[in-house]
């Protein structure tokens, strides 16, 4: 396994994300499937993974439970966990109240210090190895720097505390917003996560948001690497330029190794689903071989064939709270596969089931107010079902 650093700790380069975690066939999204998931667990544990990520809402907060009785059976300082604090789905009632919003609309309200200790406890720890601000956009901007909600100096006093060891941030925002908040806060983060991969590296300015953070001094974490597994199925004609160059190597082993070249990532991210997954990735950073320029050469040319795509990385923030019940990443994929003329999309809203038909779509926008990617979902749904139609 290969290892970096975030201000001196060794951290393995592959870390296990825990939003795509196995579920029980036929159940909600926040049925984790224990022993499949623990499997995966203790096969990263024993190949050196030591970086395992979660947060307050993966898996319906199912996430957090999970991973604290997974990795107790493993000495607690052989490895480091990450989560996050929810203020991008929270609002300020006053005197420190904070309510919770979108999807976890309806939850109880809490305050700053009762969200963190319910964390702690949920993960059976007395201390985050990593803890961050959760998805700073242009939306919750204001939320992180209200002085009388006071989220970062709560942090920093548990991090004085001993209760949090290294503090940062994860941003789906722009790159000027970024750097907005790092300069506010100069010298108080560490390293900040964003999605990165060779496809959003133009298609969302990937690259200055690296820029902008590895210039005021911070290392990287990558999240999205393979863009939610659309990294690992490219259409055929892309990855045969792929396999003319590496036979045996896989669309997800080339976007992972692309990750490597990069010299301030210090991890990358892979919520990873099944224990296949798992194996193959652990084997890339096993035998570390980072892509070679000319190989990022091809990948870039890989990427320009799919700018026009939906930026859809198929988190499934949306489906929670889709009164129609859709299954709006399975329906992007489609509608992407459709205008990319891919032979496979074959699709027609006669044959489909309701969870896939794009007509049936409201336009209430709850989707679209919370996707990380800002896709006006109830558009796409509009114009697939008038293409389909048609």
């Amino acid at each position: 396994m290969e290892y970096r650093q975030i201000s001196g700790i060794q951290l393995s380069l592959l870390g296990m994300g825990n939003m795509r975690l196995p579920t029980i066939d036929g159940t909600p999204q926040t049925a984790i499937d224990r022993e499949k998931a623990q499997a995966m667990i203790d096969y990263a544990y024993a190949h050196g993974i030591n970086y395992y990520d979660t947060a307050y809402r993966y898996h319906g907060g199912e996430s957090e439970l999970f991973i604290g009785e997974a990795l107790k059976k493993y000495p607690r300082d052989t490895w480091y966990l990450a989560s996050k604090f929810p203020g991008h789905m929270t609002e300020h009632k006053g005197n420190g109240v904070l309510g919770f919003t979108s999807m976890l609309a309806g939850r109880p309200d809490s305050t700053v210090d009762g969200i963190f200790n319910e964390q702690l406890r949920k993960c059976q720890v007395d201390y985050f190895d990593f803890y961050l601000l959760h998805n700073l956009n242009e939306k919750s901007y204001d939320m992180y720097v209200d002085e009388e909600v006071g989220i970062v100096p709560y942090l920093l006093q548990k991090k004085a505390e001993g209760k949090i060891r290294h503090l940062g941030l994860s941003a789906h925002g722009t790159a000027e917003t970024i750097d907005k908040f790092l300069t506010k806060y100069e010298g108080i983060f560490e390293f900040v996560q964003i999605q990165l991969n060779y496809l959003d590296w133009k298609l969302q300015n990937a690259k200055a948001k690296y820029d902008v953070i590895t210039r005021h001094g911070l290392k990287v974490i990558v999240m999205e690497g393979i863009r939610g597994g659309r990294l690992a199925n490219l259409p055929e004609a892309e990855m045969a330029k792929l396999k003319a160059l590496r036979p045996d190597d896989s669309a997800a082993k080339w976007a992972l190794r692309w990750l490597q070249a990069l010299p301030e990532v210090s991890v990358v991210l892979s919520g990873m689903t099944t224990y296949d997954q798992m194996v193959e990735n652990v084997d890339t950073f096993t035998h570390y071989e980072p892509a070679t320029p000319e190989e990022q050469q091809v990948l870039d040319e890989v990427a320009n064939t799919m700018l026009a795509w939906v930026p859809c990385t198929a988190c499934r923030y949306c489906t929670e709270g889709c009164p129609m019940e859709l299954e709006i990443p399975r329906i992007i994929a489609a509608y992407n596969a459709v205008k990319n003329g891919e032979a496979s999309a074959k699709y027609s809203l006669e044959d489909c089931e309701e969870a896939m038909d794009p007509s049936r779509c409201i336009g209430c926008g709850s989707c679209a107010g919370i996707c990380p990617q800002n896709i006006a979902i109830p558009d796409i749904m509009e114009q697939f079902a008038g293409m389909l139609s048609e």
